[in-house]
């Protein structure tokens, strides 16, 4: 008997008993579904924090913060702390430590660090339209983050320029509803300087923004220019030269895997603390990788109970065609092939499972993201709950094979050691 009429005689074989195959067959499709749409969900996931650590920034970035004290923190009722002034100058409106000037010298001189941008914080009062209608802004993006927004019009500010990009639920502000119409208006912002004067800064609009789950893209952002120069204005008015503190520096790094460690480790020594994207982020993934699994799981077990299936299924199988084994063996049929036969068949069931299983898995996922994405959750910008992977659903393919033909060893092997004398004498 050729390769070929073995798999036809196994199909075939398989369509005998339509009722218990079919049962057979849905254990086996759960288990598919069940994988294809928890690989899928978690693929998709992932890819949107992909999206979200785009927003954050870039990869080969070092986000340069001071080192919190613990003593620090939080006001004790201990031992009083000695005062000291440069400390002092480096702490922010709301009590938390900020760089200073020497600090963003310290980490250009770190070996490996190519560039270093200060991040400077900046509290304005109102941004005015064209029109001369004004509206409160309640805060601003930080230059940093430009480079990771989802753009609904336009583009992203250039560092150079007096230019910043709206969210678009901002738009209702200038009158219109289309994006485009707000490209190249100017607007007037305000803000205060130290001597409670109001001050203003006019820049042009370039780019219209939809909000991530990030956060970023919420408010308006402006350029690195315009965001010194609102900074600048802020901390003029008074005759006293103010101390330049910076919210943190973003630390560019010319081999970031090679020199990640050691970087961290100098920014210690200097009292610093350094995260990159995957530091701050991990965390999440590692959470979303792990659930997972355990869905996964739960899938794996219904994949084992299917496999008990398939054993009973042939085992059966095998009971029920003794006498049909015995006069394929009688008429030259040798024990491989036997056990091929049954093999297949086994296989034949976890092809018919997995097919549709994960056809069905598919299916639903791909309706399903796009139903939510487009629907209740349409306002989160670049959201994806189920991504397809060509090659996690072929793996998942080949597991359910591997299991349906090590589940249908035993039946096989049963057969092929039957004789066939006996076997034809049986009743």
């Amino acid at each position: 008997m050729r390769n070929v009429d073995v798999v036809r005689t196994a199909l075939g074989n398989t369509m005998r008993s339509k009722t218990r195959t079919f049962l057979t067959v849905i254990a086996i499709v759960i288990g598919a579904f069940t994988l294809t749409l928890t690989s899928g969900l978690g693929a998709g996931i992932n890819k949107y924090v992909d999206s979200m650590v785009a927003g954050f920034g870039q990869t080969n970035q070092i986000y340069v913060m001071p080192a919190m004290d613990p003593s620090q923190q939080m006001p004790t009722n201990g031992e009083p702390q000695e005062y000291d002034p440069e400390e002092a100058n480096a702490t922010g409106e709301f009590g938390m430590p900020m760089l200073t000037e020497d600090d963003i010298a310290t980490i250009e001189g770190i070996d490996g660090i190519t560039d270093v941008e200060p991040i400077v914080f900046v509290t304005a009062d109102y941004l005015q339209t064209a029109e001369g209608d004004q509206f409160v802004l309640q805060s601003l993006g930080f230059p940093s983050d430009a480079a990771g927004m989802e753009m609904e019009a336009g583009t992203t500010p250039d560092p150079q320029a007096m230019e910043l990009t709206v969210p678009e639920t901002w738009l209702s502000a200038f009158g219109t509803e289309d994006p485009n119409e707000v490209l190249g208006q100017t607007v007037t912002i305000g803000l205060q300087d130290m001597a409670q004067q109001e001050q203003t800064v006019e820049a042009e609009i370039v780019g219209v923004s939809q909000q991530a789950i990030s956060g970023v893209g919420g408010s308006p952002m402006p350029s690195s220019a315009l965001n010194q120069e609102l900074n600048d204005v802020q901390t003029s008015g008074l005759d006293v030269e103010q101390p330049k503190n910076y919210v943190q520096a973003v630390a560019t790094v010319g081999n970031l895997e090679a020199n990640e460690t050691a970087i961290k480790q100098s920014l210690s020594d200097e009292g610093l603390m350094g995260l990159t994207l995957e530091d701050q982020l991990g965390v999440i993934t590692g959470i979303i990788d792990t659930v997972t699994w355990v869905l996964n799981g739960f899938a794996l077990i219904a994949l084992l109970a299917a496999s008990f299936g398939i054993v009973n299924t042939l085992l059966m199988s095998v009971q029920e065609r003794t006498r049909e084994i015995g006069l394929m063996k009688a008429l030259g049929m040798g024990r491989g092939k036997v056990f091929g036969l049954f093999s297949t068949e086994a296989v034949m069931l976890g092809v018919m499972g997995s097919v549709i299983g994960v056809g069905l898995g598919v299916l639903l996922g791909v309706i399903g993201n796009a139903a939510l994405v487009n629907g209740p959750l349409s306002g989160v910008a670049g959201l994806s709950l189920y991504a397809v992977d060509p090659v996690s659903i072929l793996l998942i393919v080949a597991l359910i094979l591997a299991i349906a033909f090590l589940a249908g060893t035993m039946p096989a092997a049963r057969a092929a050691k039957k004789d066939p004398i006996e076997a034809l004498r049986y009743e």
